[in-house]
């Protein structure tokens, strides 16, 4: 898991510092939430999924301190539910800042709770039955800048052997194998 994890970080670290490409004209839209749904919301429709969190240098202690208060709340409950989407729950922090100094939080849930919000103050403030306003704040100041939401789809298990894709043409070459091949240039 812990391959798959760091791997995982690292395409959501690239794709969260990669501007998004121009979309291509004619027939595509971008993916629109549905109409009253909540933008900040960090619900997944994938079985993984990562949140990223930038924390201010200054604020670091106030979002750790939310996040230990989220962690005993989800350790203490004895709802299944709350159970079973904290089982999947893991929070990391990158051991090096970002470019402006602020420290990464890495959100790895996995699997996901289909329909579950994964925003810690909204939990927080479930199980603590209305969370200590003060917490709250701190918690929200503590954001550099929004946390980036990343649905994950395994693209590639790199422990087996790639499958040739059943819509592959026949007339396609094949890739070269590595080896000693001359070159025909």
């Amino acid at each position: 898991m812990t391959r798959s994890l760091l791997a995982s970080v690292f395409l959501a670290a690239a794709l969260a510092q990669t501007p998004t490409p121009p979309q291509p004209a004619g027939n595509t839209s971008p993916a629109t939430p549905a109409a009253g749904a909540d933008p900040a919301a960090a619900t997944f429709t994938t079985e993984q999924g990562l949140l990223l969190v930038a924390v201010k240098p200054d604020k670091v202690a106030d979002y750790e301190a939310a996040i230990v208060a989220l962690q005993e709340a989800l350790a203490k409950s004895e709802d299944e539910g709350v159970r079973t989407l904290a089982a999947g729950w893991t929070v990391y922090k990158a051991s090096d800042l970002d470019a402006k100094a602020n420290a990464i939080y890495v959100h790895f849930l996995q699997p996901v709770v289909a329909g579950a919000d994964y925003r810690p103050s909204l939990w927080l403030d479930k199980l603590l039955a209305g969370a200590p306003v003060e917490l709250l704040a701190k918690y929200r100041d503590a954001f550099a800048t929004q946390p980036t939401k990343l649905p994950l789809v395994k693209f590639a298990d790199m422990t087996k052997v790639p499958v040739k894709p059943a819509n592959a043409s026949p007339d396609a070459p094949a890739p070269p194998k590595p080896g000693n091949q001359s070159p025909d240039r």
